[in-house]
């Protein structure tokens, strides 16, 4: 199985990435709809598309308006939106409200199971993350492979989400500050690079991707080097890199 990255960085896209948005083509299942959410219509290749949303800031929400382009040529694939209940609704009434996108795309909100049946005999859990207005996490097992996704939070080997990605194939998270802003990313719901390597060391993952990357940053590396001192399996993520695991 291989993932696509459709949108790597935050807040607001840049000429080299769009903010978030992750694809697993063979089975239809696309993590946040950012503006990377345009890309998803030319990988298409399921009667189904599942999209997972960690949370309802713009920047992982504001591709579900490209909805119409992304089905355009794909009118028979059924959209589900999944994501926390209360998030779905603020979707849905603000930004599809009449002033704002006065029109509904076709697809149906649903509010995230405890567990997600996924195919080739896949499942999805998901867990909470501390981020301002809250967000999730999305774990995906199946019997030969597996992945973690997480994103706009704090990282700490001490969280209690470190239990929740234990032992995955890959682990795609979220770097968007360098050693040295840690004031900063604690009060945005953001990760600094040491703290990152050192969940994926503490939760033994077998590969560690960095996504979520600062678009206002000079440099689009956090502190690689210094990160693989710590996790050797580290690596940038940059859009339109396919990732077999």
């Amino acid at each position: 199985m291989h993932l696509r990255l459709l949108g790597t960085t935050g807040y607001h896209p840049t000429d080299r990435r769009q903010t978030a948005c992750l694809m697993l083509p063979e089975i239809g299942v696309v993590l946040d709809a950012g503006t990377g959410m345009y890309r998803v219509g030319r990988l298409l290749e399921t009667n189904t598309l599942d999209i997972f949303l960690t949370h309802s800031h713009l920047d992982h929400i504001i591709g579900l308006t490209y909805l119409f382009s992304v089905l355009a040529g794909h009118e028979q694939v059924a959209v589900r939106v999944h994501g926390q209940a209360a998030k779905l609704e603020a979707i849905a009434e603000h930004l599809f409200a009449p002033a704002i996108f006065p029109a509904m795309p076709p697809l149906t909100w649903q509010p995230l199971a405890e567990r997600v049946s996924l195919q080739n005999n896949g499942r999805l859990s998901w867990f909470p993350l501390n981020h301002p207005g809250g967000s999730v996490g999305y774990r995906l097992d199946w019997p030969d492979r597996s992945m973690a996704y997480v994103t706009d939070t704090t990282a700490n080997p001490q969280a209690d989400y470190v239990d929740r990605i234990r032992g995955v194939d890959l682990l795609v998270h979220e770097c968007y500050f360098p050693d040295g802003k840690e004031e900063l990313a604690q009060s945005t719901g953001h990760s600094c690079a040491t703290p990152v390597a050192q969940v994926a060391r503490a939760a033994s993952v077998r590969r560690l991707l960095l996504v979520h990357i600062d678009p206002s940053a000079d440099s689009q590396d956090p502190g690689l080097e210094k990160m693989k001192a710590i996790f050797p399996q580290t690596q940038i993520a940059e859009d339109g890199q396919a990732i077999d695991f």
